[in-house]
């Protein structure tokens, strides 16, 4: 079963275009280091939880919406080697995303699968 690095942030709605470019290039660098899988998805139905919630979780502002995306993997050990060399990776340098949104509000985490249908 893949290992899946999953990702949860807050873009403003005036950077949404400029974010799904920089996925357009990401996307592809990810798969050409071995990535097997690379998803974005826009928050379409994401309210504001009294405790949690994905708003709270990235401290969304009223002018943010929250993207949710993952990439999937072989493995651990072949996600580590994949995650190493995009970092590395000029095109993903980190001025680019700088711009488009706050990498500190950034939530991020690998997870081992156990179950598909």
């Amino acid at each position: 079963m893949p290992y899946v690095d999953g990702f949860v942030i807050a873009v403003p709605k005036q950077n949404l275009d400029a974010y799904k470019a920089l996925a357009g290039i990401a996307g592809p660098i990810w798969r050409e280091h071995g990535a097997l899988s690379y998803v974005e998805c826009i928050g379409d139905d994401v309210p504001y939880g009294k405790l949690t919630s994905f708003p709270r979780a990235v401290h969304a502002k009223d002018d943010e919406v929250v993207i949710f995306s993952w990439v999937t993997y072989d493995s651990r050990e072949s996600r580590d080697a994949i995650v190493a060399k995009v970092m590395d990776d000029p095109r993903l340098s980190e001025e680019r995303w700088q711009a488009v949104f706050d990498g500190k509000r950034l939530i991020y985490g690998g997870f081992q699968s156990f179950l598909e249908l």
